[in-house]
Parts: C-alpha cells; structure tokens; sequence
C-alpha cells in the first residue's frame, strides 16, 4: 500500500505542477511529466528492498528520495523536456516533504500501534 502510495503523491507532484503552469489536465501529459520520475523511484525503490525499509526514512528514504530527484531530473531532459535550477529545488523540496513525509507517517502509526500491543 505504501509503495502506491508513493507512486501516487509522484503523479500528484506532476499534476499540481501541470496546474501551476497551466499546462492542461489531459492524461497523456501529466503522464509524460509523471514518467520520469516514476522510473527513477521505480528503480530506486527496487534497490532499497522496500518489503523491508517501507517506513525507514534513513537511509533507504533518503536513498529513494535522492535517486527519485536526481534521476527523474535526469530522465526529463533526455526526454526532452527541461530543468531549470529553480524547478530543480522546487522538485528536491516538494518530493522530500511527500516521500520522507510519507514515512515519517507510517513510521508514527507503525510505533502508535506497537505502544497499543504493549
């Protein structure tokens, strides 16, 4: 669930990005904006073992989070599109705040209810 989850504030990422430049809402270019990014989590998120760091911010939600930023940024200019330095940092800050934000929630609720067993 968590993993979606993650592949879903990455479209969300692309889609709030599209509105704010009055891009269009049509599937295919939100996609085409979403992609790269998506691959790079993708391949990040397959390295880190996720069955077993899906809540762990240090290192592997670093490591996804980082690869995601750098690779997804990488990935839309060889598709094409650009990435001018201020977008660069709007894209670092706004995926840290969804993918490590992401896991510092489930990281709370996963210790909420083990308090809750106990």
């Amino acid at each position: 669930m968590n993993l979606t989850l993650d592949a879903v504030l990455i479209v969300l990422f692309a889609a709030q990005g599209r509105k704010t430049h009055e891009s269009g809402t049509d599937l295919g270019g939100l996609l085409f904006t979403a992609l790269p990014f998506l691959l790079a989590w993708a391949i990040a998120t397959a390295l880190t073992r996720p069955h077993r760091t899906w809540a762990q911010i240090w290192p592997a939600g670093v490591v996804v989070w980082l690869v995601t930023v750098a690779g997804g940024l990488a990935l839309r200019v060889a598709f094409g599109g650009t990435a001018a330095l201020a977008f660069q940092w709007v894209t670092a800050g706004a995926l840290a705040v969804l993918l490590l934000g992401r896991r510092a929630v489930t990281a709370l609720i996963l210790r909420s209810r083990r308090r809750r067993r106990s």
